[in-house]
Protein backbone atom coordinates (compact mmCIF):
# COMPACT_ATOMS: atom_id res chain seq x y z
CA UNK A 1 0.00 0.00 0.00
CA UNK A 2 1.23 3.28 -0.75
CA UNK A 3 0.59 6.66 0.91
CA UNK A 4 -2.71 7.81 1.27
CA UNK A 5 -3.92 10.99 -0.65
CA UNK A 6 -5.13 13.42 1.91
CA UNK A 7 -8.01 15.84 0.85
CA UNK A 8 -10.79 17.96 2.15
CA UNK A 9 -14.10 15.83 1.58
CA UNK A 10 -16.56 17.14 -0.99
CA UNK A 11 -20.41 15.65 0.05
CA UNK A 12 -19.63 12.86 -2.96
CA UNK A 13 -17.31 10.97 -1.22
CA UNK A 14 -20.14 10.32 1.56
CA UNK A 15 -21.11 6.79 -0.12
CA UNK A 16 -17.28 6.26 0.23
CA UNK A 17 -17.03 7.38 3.50
CA UNK A 18 -19.88 5.12 5.06
CA UNK A 19 -18.84 2.65 3.14
CA UNK A 20 -15.51 2.43 5.13
CA UNK A 21 -16.49 3.62 8.60
CA UNK A 22 -20.64 3.44 9.62
CA UNK A 23 -21.49 6.65 10.77
CA UNK A 24 -23.43 8.00 7.81
CA UNK A 25 -25.39 10.50 10.20
CA UNK A 26 -22.19 11.91 11.72
CA UNK A 27 -20.84 12.68 8.45
CA UNK A 28 -23.89 13.91 7.15
CA UNK A 29 -23.51 16.41 10.23
CA UNK A 30 -19.54 16.77 9.17
CA UNK A 31 -20.41 17.35 5.93
CA UNK A 32 -23.09 19.97 6.32
CA UNK A 33 -21.24 21.74 9.24
CA UNK A 34 -18.22 22.30 6.55
CA UNK A 35 -20.70 24.04 4.15
CA UNK A 36 -21.39 25.98 6.55
CA UNK A 37 -17.82 27.19 7.37
CA UNK A 38 -17.72 25.69 10.60
CA UNK A 39 -15.07 23.28 10.12
CA UNK A 40 -13.33 20.93 7.68
CA UNK A 41 -13.07 16.86 7.18
CA UNK A 42 -10.52 15.73 6.08
CA UNK A 43 -10.31 12.28 4.67
CA UNK A 44 -6.98 9.87 3.39
CA UNK A 45 -7.61 8.00 0.89
CA UNK A 46 -5.99 4.68 -0.88
CA UNK A 47 -7.25 4.80 -4.26
CA UNK A 48 -10.91 5.10 -4.26
CA UNK A 49 -11.17 3.61 -0.30
CA UNK A 50 -11.48 6.24 2.28
CA UNK A 51 -8.89 4.79 5.48
CA UNK A 52 -9.00 7.84 7.66
CA UNK A 53 -10.28 10.84 8.75
CA UNK A 54 -10.27 13.71 11.30
CA UNK A 55 -12.65 16.71 11.50
CA UNK A 56 -10.82 20.20 11.97
CA UNK A 57 -13.40 21.87 14.22
CA UNK A 58 -13.38 25.75 14.04
CA UNK A 59 -16.91 26.41 15.51
CA UNK A 60 -16.60 28.04 19.39
CA UNK A 61 -16.25 24.94 21.01
CA UNK A 62 -19.05 23.46 22.73
CA UNK A 63 -17.09 23.14 26.27
CA UNK A 64 -16.94 26.75 28.01
CA UNK A 65 -13.82 25.61 30.00
CA UNK A 66 -12.21 25.24 26.15
CA UNK A 67 -14.07 28.57 24.99
CA UNK A 68 -12.56 30.45 28.28
CA UNK A 69 -9.35 28.97 27.83
CA UNK A 70 -8.78 28.35 24.24
CA UNK A 71 -10.71 31.38 22.48
CA UNK A 72 -10.76 30.43 18.60
CA UNK A 73 -8.47 27.98 18.87
CA UNK A 74 -9.25 24.85 15.86
CA UNK A 75 -10.07 21.39 17.60
CA UNK A 76 -9.25 17.88 15.94
CA UNK A 77 -12.12 15.52 16.64
CA UNK A 78 -12.70 12.26 15.52
CA UNK A 79 -9.35 11.04 14.55
CA UNK A 80 -9.99 7.33 13.08
CA UNK A 81 -8.17 5.20 11.08
CA UNK A 82 -9.84 1.69 9.97
CA UNK A 83 -8.98 -1.19 11.70
CA UNK A 84 -6.83 -3.02 9.20
CA UNK A 85 -4.60 0.25 8.60
CA UNK A 86 -4.22 1.24 11.80
CA UNK A 87 -0.22 1.95 13.71
CA UNK A 88 0.92 2.75 10.13
CA UNK A 89 0.97 6.42 9.79
CA UNK A 90 -2.32 7.11 8.76
CA UNK A 91 -3.46 9.14 12.07
CA UNK A 92 0.02 10.82 12.04
CA UNK A 93 -0.07 11.68 8.09
CA UNK A 94 -3.98 12.99 9.25
CA UNK A 95 -2.83 14.94 12.14
CA UNK A 96 0.02 16.88 9.74
CA UNK A 97 -2.56 17.53 7.04
CA UNK A 98 -4.25 19.07 9.68
CA UNK A 99 -1.64 21.59 11.05
CA UNK A 100 -0.29 22.52 8.06
CA UNK A 101 -3.72 23.48 6.72
CA UNK A 102 -4.69 25.49 10.14
CA UNK A 103 -1.06 26.96 10.01
CA UNK A 104 -1.70 27.77 6.42
CA UNK A 105 -4.54 29.67 7.61
CA UNK A 106 -3.12 32.01 10.68
CA UNK A 107 -3.60 29.83 13.54
CA UNK A 108 -0.92 28.88 15.72
CA UNK A 109 -2.38 26.42 17.93
CA UNK A 110 -4.55 23.42 17.66
CA UNK A 111 -6.39 21.22 20.75
CA UNK A 112 -7.93 18.35 20.70
CA UNK A 113 -9.48 16.28 24.05
CA UNK A 114 -8.70 12.52 24.14
CA UNK A 115 -10.40 10.10 26.22
CA UNK A 116 -8.41 9.40 29.59
CA UNK A 117 -8.37 5.39 28.61
CA UNK A 118 -6.91 5.93 25.05
CA UNK A 119 -3.65 5.50 26.09
CA UNK A 120 -2.51 4.56 22.22
CA UNK A 121 -4.16 8.00 21.21
CA UNK A 122 -2.40 10.18 24.21
CA UNK A 123 1.09 8.37 23.05
CA UNK A 124 0.42 9.54 19.43
CA UNK A 125 -0.61 13.00 19.94
CA UNK A 126 2.48 12.87 22.59
CA UNK A 127 4.69 12.13 19.58
CA UNK A 128 3.74 14.70 18.16
CA UNK A 129 4.31 17.18 20.22
CA UNK A 130 0.95 18.25 22.47
CA UNK A 131 0.88 18.76 25.94
CA UNK A 132 -1.69 18.35 28.32
CA UNK A 133 -3.21 21.62 29.19
CA UNK A 134 -2.94 23.24 32.90
CA UNK A 135 -6.93 23.39 33.74
CA UNK A 136 -7.20 19.83 34.45
CA UNK A 137 -9.47 17.21 33.00
CA UNK A 138 -12.95 18.35 30.84
CA UNK A 139 -16.21 16.76 31.43
CA UNK A 140 -17.28 16.26 27.61
CA UNK A 141 -20.00 14.66 25.98
CA UNK A 142 -19.73 11.78 23.38
CA UNK A 143 -21.97 11.57 20.56
CA UNK A 144 -22.10 8.06 19.31
CA UNK A 145 -24.02 7.79 15.58
CA UNK A 146 -25.92 4.59 15.35
CA UNK A 147 -26.81 2.47 12.00
CA UNK A 148 -30.22 3.74 12.23
CA UNK A 149 -29.58 7.45 12.25
CA UNK A 150 -30.01 7.69 16.55
CA UNK A 151 -27.36 9.40 18.17
CA UNK A 152 -27.06 8.92 21.80
CA UNK A 153 -25.22 10.90 24.38
CA UNK A 154 -22.73 9.98 26.53
CA UNK A 155 -20.84 11.86 29.16
CA UNK A 156 -16.68 11.70 28.88
CA UNK A 157 -13.88 13.05 30.60
CA UNK A 158 -10.84 13.85 28.62
CA UNK A 159 -7.47 14.95 28.64
CA UNK A 160 -7.06 18.23 26.94
CA UNK A 161 -4.30 18.83 24.68
CA UNK A 162 -2.80 21.64 22.94
CA UNK A 163 0.35 22.05 20.34
CA UNK A 164 1.93 25.56 19.36
CA UNK A 165 2.14 24.79 15.33
CA UNK A 166 4.97 26.62 13.12
CA UNK A 167 5.54 26.59 10.02
CA UNK A 168 7.28 22.73 9.33
CA UNK A 169 5.64 19.38 11.23
CA UNK A 170 8.80 19.07 13.22
CA UNK A 171 8.12 22.68 15.21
Amino acid sequence: MGTPDIRQAVRADLRAVVRSFGQETYFRDRLSKQEAGHGVLLVAWERDVAVGDVYVWLAPAEEPELRTHLPGVALLTHLEVVAGRRNQGIGTMLLWAAEDRLFATGHRQVALGVGLDNLDAQRLYRRRGFVEWPHGQVATTEVVYHADGRRERRPEVCRIMVRQLGPNRFT
